[in-house]
């Protein structure tokens, strides 16, 4: 049995599906939840990789390679985060050039 390569506690969770049950929210609703849930797992994997480097550079004990994780991942989830916005605001703009 092999080993994780990345442990539990470095790995992003999954994206859940808007709920279906109770009261439908409308769409804009839903866009705006999962985008700032984004937003917010990306400022969770920043402030992590911070205090992975802070705790290294005060000698706490964090070995270097879980810091170089932290930070590829925080780097990583901002770049994706990134151009799924760039996605989305071309595709705004590619609607918002239609014609009726």
């Amino acid at each position: 049995m092999a080993a994780p390569i990345i442990p539990a506690s470095l790995s992003t969770p999954a994206i859940a599906p808007p709920s279906l049950a109770g009261t439908q929210p409308t769409g804009g609703a839903v866009f705006q939840s999962a985008f700032a849930d984004a937003i917010s797992r990306v400022e969770s994997f920043q402030a992590n990789a911070h205090s992975s480097v802070e705790r290294f550079l005060n000698g706490e004990g964090e070995e270097l390679h879980h810091v170089a994780l932290a930070t590829q991942q925080a780097e990583l989830s901002f770049q994706l985060f990134m151009q799924v916005r760039n996605k989305i605001v071309s595709a705004y703009q590619e609607v918002m050039r239609m014609q009726v």
